[in-house]
């Protein structure tokens, strides 16, 4: 009975956390504001305890976490119509590099060592910091990097090259065997096109298929599951 009273409980407060996160927005750990990471620390805690102590009522569990996801939604709200707020929560982006010379002050002012600059450059296939316009400490903790014009790859514009446009987004038809219906009617197809597409291919049905996706020229990309007969 404790296994199942366990389980239970987990699985709600998993599921309200998760509820709670979604509607928050999506963001990457390594783009987490610090309310947000504050945000998910804390929740991390509160629901940790009442999925061991089962003398707690769920409901004080929740109760907190609800209380922050509301106060973390209003936060960004207020950022969202006031700069000044967001700018005093959140921070500034920093200029580290300008002109390839390193902004010592601005260094120590974020507490930003030289090694963790290096290696923040060589993410980023930088190893000579004379090569670099800018250098942006943004708000997230991620280092922005814009090259000095002579370093970036040349483009068809600055060659005066005229070329198509040929960058179109693929729709996704059939995902795992499953045929995702909506996306086939969004890109005005339909059944009848896709067993004619399957037949081409040598595919007997659809849960053969691994990925079958359509661009908007009609092109096709189709990858069988390996254990397809």
């Amino acid at each position: 009975m404790d296994l199942f009273t366990a389980l239970l409980r987990t699985v709600i407060l998993y599921g309200v956390i998760l509820v709670g996160l979604r509607l928050t927005g999506k963001r990457q750990i390594g783009e987490l504001e610090p309310t947000e990471l504050v945000l998910t620390m804390l929740i991390s805690d509160l629901a940790a305890v009442p999925m061991q102590d089962f003398s707690i009522p769920l409901v004080y569990g929740i109760m907190p976490i609800a209380a922050l996801l509301c106060l973390s939604l209003l936060l960004s709200c207020a950022c969202l119509h006031s700069l000044r707020f967001r700018s005093l929560l959140c921070g500034r982006p920093t200029v580290i590099i300008r002109d390839g010379k390193v902004q010592q002050q601005a260094m120590r002012h974020n507490r930003l060592t030289i090694d963790e600059l290096v290696e923040e450059l060589r993410c980023q296939g930088v190893t000579d910091l004379s090569t670099v316009k800018y250098a942006i400490l943004e708000t997230s903790g991620q280092l922005s990097v814009l090259l000095r014009s002579h370093q970036q790859p040349a483009t068809p514009e600055q060659m005066d090259l005229t070329v198509d446009d040929d960058v179109f987004l693929p729709t996704i038809v059939i995902n795992d065997g499953r045929v995702l219906h909506a996306n086939l009617k969004a890109a005005g197809l339909n059944d009848d096109w896709l067993r004619k597409q399957l037949k081409q291919q040598h595919i007997a049905r659809p849960e053969q298929v691994f990925l079958l996706t359509v661009d908007a020229r009609g092109v096709i990309f189709c990858v069988k599951k390996e254990d397809a007969s």
